[in-house]
């Protein structure tokens, strides 16, 4: 599709988005009466930064269901994920939504090169988490066959992975490194060509040690459960950045203050989309990426995002030095091994920083003291000490502030 065409598109969908949420009211419908907007008709796509954000405040303090758009018999799935403190964010689906998002997962493996042919080994949790689910109805959508084994189990799926010989896998990036770890150890010969990898914020330094374990290309995928869950934005075969599906998700990069931010500079993601359920207009995400409209090699006119450096509420303060977890990682994984924590331990007045990895290059602090402008203490621990990820994400950050260490060692 062109620029032009998608352009058009996207003009029709947000004014059909905003004729709906000023008849359904509610807070978005609310905001957007007091800027002034009572009808779409009025809007252009270039009006977009003028209107009101959706935050995830908005969600939590609707639970669980005052962003319905929709009657609640039209509702044939609720997801969601646990927000800071434990807070859920729940997000229903109608049957027109899970298509959609079906569609996107099913864009999302075309883009790793899978088609009806391929068989999709997908270890992404089942459940109330997008991750599984939204690969699996892909999948189905793409006429591939889904091999559904959800996290855990590693020796099982090891086990699968050598006898029915797929060739795209699905998982947390953690979780891939620690299934090419187990297959290198069985002595398994495997026929993975792609996998896509997300759910956490990962380094260009790990793709190159999952590519390394699996003998596949590592691909990024992203999505968040509010938006429609994995399928938002992919990386293709070039691996130069997440084509975004925005003919469905419109998006924006924001500074701090909510203005916009130029191509290229990293800033928050906001995103708005059209889904029936749960609509939202310019959703603040806290994921900080930078965007570029350049052309890709593999033909998609689509809207590319970066691999996301972090989140705005992830980024360490470490005696006055901002970092984000991704960056340290970065660094990390040219030096170390992939298994390691940073902790931050609060226990003194003035924090400090920990590395721990349970191998390490010698002279690895001053290369992070040097590359990050972050001082820090590295402890090399034994083999098996950090914790292998099994099922979820991998917990790369702990906070110490009081008790026992957080591993054994420290």
């Amino acid at each position: 599709m062109s620029r032009d065409e998608r352009a058009a598109l996207q003009r029709t969908r947000l004014r059909e988005l905003v004729d709906r949420l000023v008849r359904a009211g509610g807070v978005q419908g609310e905001r957007l009466r007091e800027v002034g907007v009572t009808r779409g008709e009025d809007i252009a796509l270039a009006d977009l930064p003028k209107l009101p954000f959706t935050t995830k405040q908005d969600l939590w303090d609707s639970y669980p269901h005052g962003m319905l758009a929709v009657p609640m018999r039209d509702v044939v799935a609720v997801h969601g994920s646990s927000g800071s403190r434990g807070r859920p964010t729940l997000v229903p689906y109608t049957r027109g939504d899970l298509e959609l998002w079906a569609a996107m997962c099913a864009r999302s493996l075309v883009c790793a090169g899978a088609g009806p042919d391929s068989v999709v080994h997908n270890a992404y949790g089942y459940g109330l988490f997008t991750g599984g689910l939204g690969i699996h109805q892909g999948a189905i959508a793409l006429g591939a066959t889904v091999v559904p084994m959800s996290g855990g189990m590693t020796e099982r799926q090891v086990r699968l992975l050598a006898d029915l010989r797929p060739d795209i896998l699905t998982c947390t990036p953690s979780y891939a490194v620690r299934l090419g770890e187990a297959a290198r150890e069985a002595g398994v010969e495997l026929n993975l060509k792609a996998g896509l990898f997300g759910s956490e914020p990962w380094s260009e330094e790990m793709r190159a040690t999952i590519e390394d374990l699996l003998g596949l290309a590592a691909l990024d995928i992203y999505g968040l459960s509010e938006v429609i869950g994995p399928g938002v934005a992919t990386e293709c075969l070039e691996r130069d950045g997440l084509h975004v599906n925005e003919d469905h998700f419109l998006v924006e990069t924001v500074g701090e203050d909510g203005s916009p931010v130029p191509e290229g500079t990293p800033g928050e993601l906001v995103f708005t989309t059209t889904r029936e359920a749960m609509p939202l207009l310019r959703y603040r995400t806290g994921d900080v990426a930078s965007l570029t409209t350049a052309p890709c090699p593999c033909g998609r006119t689509l809207v590319r995002m970066s691999k996301v450096l972090g989140r705005r509420d992830d980024m360490l303060v470490v005696r006055g030095v901002n970092v984000y977890p991704r960056e340290i990682e970065a660094v990390l994984l040219r030096h170390a091994s992939p298994h390691y924590q940073v902790i931050v331990d609060r226990r003194a007045t003035m924090p400090r920083l920990i590395v721990a990895c349970e191998e390490a290059d010698a002279g690895l602090e001053q290369v992070l003291s040097a590359e990050l402008g972050l001082s820090c203490e590295v402890r090399v621990l034994p083999a098996g000490t950090v914790p292998r990820v099994e099922i979820g994400k991998a917990v790369r950050v702990v906070t110490w502030e009081s008790g026992e260490a957080p591993l054994p060692g420290l």
